[in-house]
């Protein structure tokens, strides 16, 4: 029982969080439905980015996952459980949001890593779509960054962040 209440508490603690967040984004002439890539670090910044927006977003199914499944469905968001490096098929879910014109949402590094090394899933979904590939790079102002594998970015609760959202090509994961 302790499990559950623990989520539950972190979820809302965790959207009074990013709802504090000011966000400024910007974005291309034609930006426009497609798939939404992030790195897992800025996973707290691009939730508070992208909300209201109807994204559908792929959340791994573990349990930090079961948080963030939590909290991003509480802005809006439209989530898959799952992972591209644990079967095709919650990738293929997101492919029908795609084909009727909506955007998706997901980590391009994975729930794993290698950190900021793209994984097959988004470039996959995007060209078997037809949709172009986004890449968020986001700014922050005040904040910790995590000793995880991804350097996870915790923005101080009223962090300006600028976002910035650009066209993906395959020159962008040859870091």
């Amino acid at each position: 029982m302790f499990g559950a209440f623990k989520v539950k508490l972190v979820s809302i603690l965790g959207t009074l969080w990013i709802r504090s967040l000011r966000i400024r984004q910007s974005a291309p002439e034609g930006y426009g439905p497609g798939v939404i890539g992030v790195w897992h670090k800025d996973l707290l910044a691009c939730c508070a980015a992208f909300k209201d927006s109807g994204a559908h977003v792929l959340v791994s199914a573990s349990g930090d996952g079961e948080i963030f499944a939590r909290v991003t469905s509480a802005f809006g968001y439209r989530v898959t459980r799952g992972s591209d490096s644990r079967g095709a098929t919650n990738v293929r879910h997101l492919r029908k949001t795609l084909d009727k014109g909506g955007f998706v949402a997901m980590a391009l590094d994975g729930p794993r890593g290698p950190a900021l090394q793209v994984k097959p899933g988004s470039i996959w979904l995007a060209r078997s779509s037809g949709r172009p590939l986004w890449i968020v790079t986001v700014k922050y102002g005040p904040h910790f960054t995590l000793k995880t594998w991804d350097r996870f970015v915790v923005p101080l609760p009223m962090t300006t962040i600028d976002i910035s959202i650009n066209y993906f090509s395959e020159q962008d994961n040859q870091r």
